[in-house]
């Protein structure tokens, strides 16, 4: 019963942390008075790099709990491993190259295009439907709702 609870959980605390910060305070921290870009980005690092270690920590769990409670699901286990893959994508690829611009950026370097914020929001609001489809779908298997 209790690996069950996490698994319905999870889905939705890594859902609220994910549109909290990536949808909600990361645009909004440009906007505040006095922020200027450097220092946006450098705060913007710390809490990227925050968050990715969290998501790291859900997904582990969220495996522990499949591992443990073997979900029915198709759509579960097709989704945790989407949301698996593009969370290591961001890991070792996107959070690495933006990291690198940001700390460009601070230090005043002018720094060329690059499309890799775009691919990292892409990626996030992939897991984010899939994080909702996840939790709804594994909550309604285990109600029974029809």
């Amino acid at each position: 019963m209790f690996f069950r609870i996490v698994q319905i959980a999870i889905p939705f605390v890594w859902l609220g942390l994910l549109g909290g910060i990536s949808f909600l305070e990361t645009p909004l921290k440009f906007r505040a008075p006095n922020i200027t870009l450097p220092l946006g980005l450098g705060i913007g690092r710390i809490v990227f790099q925050t968050l990715n270690k969290i998501e790291i920590v859900l997904a582990i769990l969220m495996l522990m709990t499949f591992v443990k409670t073997k979900p029915k699901v198709k759509l579960a286990h097709f989704s945790l491993s989407v949301i698996a893959f593009l969370l290591f994508s961001q890991t070792v690829w996107l959070l690495p190259v933006l990291d690198a611009r940001a700390i460009e950026i601070i230090n005043g370097n002018v720094v060329p295009d690059s499309n890799a914020h775009v691919i990292y929001i892409v990626f996030d609001v992939i897991k984010f439907v899939l994080l909702f489809a996840l939790g709804a779908r594994i909550t309604k298997s285990y109600l029974k709702i029809e």
